[in-house]
């Protein structure tokens, strides 16, 4: 039987396979954008929620300016490039470093220096073009760092794991049941089910905290965050500013990702991605709210869930700035037993990793090639094992460093071995356009008016 006829942004209607990939200018119906929000909301809500209380920044108030920061994202990039700002963990060393010498109010003007860097990268970018950005990342680099950053945050899953081993499980099985088992929005929510069974099940065995519990009853419907203004100092924009180095990775990964998996030339639109995210994070560290970046957690979700619509990513902003209004929810996603989310991250992070080996696998990276072999390996032990480098008050992680190594690893074999004649290869390799993806059969799309 015929699939329904479905509309994309332009208007021409066709008939589509069912369970393949919605594009960014697609639209569901609204019921089902609407779920895929949700579900983007859970999937960001637990390390966006984390950084800030590592950091001893405000949470409710990160949260607000990552729902902001998205809207302003999804403007800027014109609603071309679907993607989430949650807090980014490469602003966490940093940030307390920062903090010895001149508390939160400092440590938010360096975030508004990274983010004004990140700006100015974008506009270089807009007018000279990406040709500098794919010669110094190019695929075997921003799969390496797409990689690096899933098996960097593995740990953080599977402290949670063992916490609760027995919810981790359930939750981990309740998502890829729910995966398989179902069609249509069911399937596609699968993590937002697996997370809420486990929540269930949590509840029914007695492993909900019952001070969380009161914690909620307790929690007011609606309420402004608390804001700090930032101030300014040298020692505090030296830590904090090197981070756009990441933030460029991360974003350019990001970009990568999505434009593997939907078969979309989004080059054009990636020194937008970097203004972006730019903007969010200088209005978030101009307001008391950690640095943004597009968050590789809805990269998992996006894969999981085969659905790209940047529709999705404006309710989620949308709700994003309602729940940082809202005290109540923010203490209904402290109710959620640690293991269930440490069963839900577990899938997400290992998305993410894998999401890194299919920009390789996309853009036809040759292994055989040393000079990409060894930058990827050397790139991803950094970043799995969590290496850390302390140059005074300066601590680089293992996502920073991994970074680092890729590029300059393979930058350094490539120039070597062109200039002695050992490299086989004379030029990087270019990236491949990937094959084009048929439209998902999900219900009825609506134009955009």
């Amino acid at each position: 039987m015929a699939g329904p006829t479905l509309w994309r942004l332009h208007g021409d209607g066709r008939h589509v396979a069912p369970g393949a990939v919605v594009a960014p200018d697609e639209r569901l119906s609204w019921p089902l954008t609407a779920g895929i929000g949700l579900q983007h909301v859970v999937a960001m809500f637990g390390a966006t929620f984390l950084v800030p209380v590592l950091t001893g920044f405000p949470p409710a108030t990160t949260i607000l300016f990552s729902g902001i920061g998205t809207l302003l994202f999804l403007v800027v990039t014109r609603g071309r490039i679907p993607s989430y700002l949650g807090s980014s963990f490469a602003f966490i060393a940093p940030v307390v470093a920062a903090k010895t010498d001149g508390g939160i109010p400092a440590a938010l003007g360096g975030i508004v220096v990274a983010g004004a860097l990140l700006i100015v990268v974008g506009l270089l970018v807009q007018a000279v073009g990406t040709a500098w950005i794919d010669w110094l990342m190019p695929p075997v680099v921003t799969g390496a760092i797409v990689a690096l950053i899933g098996l960097n945050l593995a740990p953080v899953a599977k402290a949670n794991v063992e916490k609760q081993p027995a919810l981790a499980v359930v939750t981990i099985l309740a998502v890829v049941l729910v995966t398989v088992l179902f069609r249509g929005l069911l399937g596609r929510l699968s993590i937002v089910l697996g997370v809420a069974l486990g929540w269930i099940i949590a509840a029914v065995a007695g492993e909900v905290d019952a001070a969380s519990t009161a914690a909620l009853r307790k929690a007011s419907w609606f309420g402004l965050p608390d804001f700090t203004t930032p101030t300014f100092s040298w020692h505090a924009i030296a830590l904090i500013a090197p981070v756009v180095v990441v933030l460029i990775a991360e974003n350019t990964g990001h970009v990568k990702a999505v434009a593997a998996m939907t078969g979309r030339d989004l080059d054009r639109d990636l020194g937008k991605a970097y203004i972006g995210d730019g903007l969010a994070t200088v209005l978030s560290g101009a307001g008391g709210g950690s640095g943004t970046t597009t968050y590789a957690e809805n990269i998992g979700v996006m894969a999981a869930t085969r659905v790209y619509s940047t529709a999705a990513y404006v309710v989620a902003g949308l709700t994003a700035t309602l729940l940082g209004l809202c005290p109540k929810f923010g203490a209904l996603i402290l109710t959620l037993p640690i293991g269930v989310l440490g069963g839900a991250t577990t899938v997400l992070y290992g998305l993410i990793a894998v999401l890194g080996a299919r920009i390789w696998v996309e853009s036809r990276v040759d292994f055989r090639d040393p000079s990409n072999l060894f930058p990827a390996a050397i790139a991803l032990v950094i970043g799995a094992a969590d290496y850390t480098w302390g140059i005074g008050d300066l601590e680089l992680n293992g996502i920073a460093l991994g970074t680092f190594a890729a590029i300059v690893a393979h930058r350094l074999m490539r120039s070597v071995g062109k200039a002695t004649g050992a490299l086989a290869y004379e030029q990087d390799h270019p990236v491949a356009t990937p094959s084009a993806v048929p439209t998902a059969d999900l219900g009825e799309r609506q134009p955009r008016p």
